[in-house]
């Protein structure tokens, strides 16, 4: 995969090898990630089932991942009944793993990315027909939509979303069978990025939103969203997205952002940013303060947005962004959108080395379980093996519905 914006190639987060376990370091990982689960069965399945993601070659099944942890006839069904069936909860582990994350440097932004998940057959929850822009096909797949903390170059996945669509929102029979609760429905792309920045900003330090939704024509939506909320972000939009020019620029026209930027803009802004390992570059951008039409925010004549566009080196203009950062914070913005890609570097390496798409089970716990699991992994090894950090494991708070499972 080809460098983004100095983001790192899957070799370089991966290396030449696959990842081995670290021993004592893995099992304080998994006291500190998973602290919350009740019974010592579980915690030991949970850390049975990251050592073998991270030591297993090839495909992550669960017949292959048992074998590399257990000689035990056993082990594979227990792994499976962690994983599809114990009903312990995921979103204390995902918030662990983004307080561990976080305790390995400054989070320089909140990335948002999209996980397309190809599966066979219609049975497993959210599944359906869906286009895939990184493959340019159209899929029979589900989709996820995740958060993810930049820490320096990583990229770590704390928080997702699954896509139900269609039948999976109107069906009784099919949701029940995947055991989907009551109070999850379809949401567009949209709600899902304005769920997932609020679950992050419950607990963690507020950091500016990243996000590539040019191909969503609700994203003011989120724009709105997020601005009344209080967060600065940065966000790929449609370049036919309706916005009007700030008055100040004398006049009120309303026209696409592409069109806008080109026949608004006024000349190039050339600024010099800092790239990966200290280097710095030159950047050609075009911008122009703008408002959006039907939004409850950021519409007064002293709050305008800031639309802005990276010339590329043919001439032609890059992807249409808009931030709600002040003209002379363009710099910023510029660098943030750097941090889009990455969430797709990280997937990429997910799918790779770490079992994202090998997941055989079909219910909604089960899939959730699978994420929190793999980006378990996926963290572990991006961070924690060059950390020396000692982990802190408190207490643990407990769950309240144990369930069994063992690894003989």
């Amino acid at each position: 995969m080809a460098k983004h914006c100095g983001l790192e190639t899957l070799d370089e987060i991966i290396g030449d090898h696959a990842p081995a376990a670290d021993g004592e370091h893995l099992k304080e990982f998994c006291s500190q990630i998973f602290r919350h689960l009740s019974r010592v069965d579980q915690r030991r399945c949970a850390h049975a089932y990251l050592e073998a993601l991270l030591a297993t070659p090839g495909k992550k099944s669960i017949q292959r991942l048992a074998r590399t942890v257990s000689a035990s006839p056993a082990a594979a069904q227990s792994l499976r009944q962690f994983v599809n069936a114990s009903p312990w909860s995921w979103e204390p582990a995902m918030h662990e793993l983004a307080a561990w994350a976080e305790g390995h440097g400054p989070v320089n932004a909140w990335s948002i990315g999209r996980a397309f998940l190809p599966k066979c057959g219609e049975r497993s929850v959210g599944v359906h027909r869906h286009y895939d822009p990184f493959s340019n096909r159209t899929l029979n797949c589900q989709v996820g939509y995740g958060a993810f903390l930049n820490i320096g170059a990583a990229y770590i996945p704390v928080a997702w979303e699954l896509s139900l669509p269609g039948p999976w929102n109107d069906s009784p029979k099919l949701r029940q069978r995947s055991r989907v609760p009551d109070t999850e429905r379809y949401r567009p792309p949209w709600a899902h990025v304005l769920g997932l920045v609020d679950t992050l900003a419950v607990r963690r330090k507020p950091a500016p939103i990243v996000a590539d939704l040019d191909d969503e024509q609700d994203v003011g939506l989120l724009v709105d969203g997020l601005t009344q909320r209080g967060h600065t972000f940065v966000i790929a939009v449609p370049r036919n997205m309706p916005v009007t020019v700030d008055e100040r620029l004398g006049t009120h026209r309303m026209r696409r952002a592409a069109t806008q930027l080109a026949s608004l803009g006024g000349p190039l802004k050339t600024l010099a940013l800092a790239t990966r390992g200290g280097g710095r570059r030159l950047a050609h951008i075009l911008s122009v303060p703008v408002h959006l039409q039907g939004t409850k925010s950021g519409a007064a004549p002293d709050r305008p947005y800031q639309l802005f566009t990276e010339m590329r080196a043919d001439n032609r203009p890059g992807p249409v962004w808009l931030t709600n950062l002040p003209h002379q914070g363009l710099p910023i913005a510029v660098n943030l959108a750097s941090h889009a890609a990455g969430p797709a570097v990280a997937v990429t390496a997910m799918a790779q080395w770490f079992g994202l798409l090998d997941f055989e089970g079909r219910s909604f716990p089960g899939w959730h379980h699978h994420m929190c699991l793999v980006s378990s992994a996926y963290a572990y090894r991006r961070l924690g093996r060059s950390s020396g950090q000692k982990l802190h494991v408190p207490t643990p708070c407990r769950e309240t519905t144990p369930a069994p499972c063992r690894i003989r």
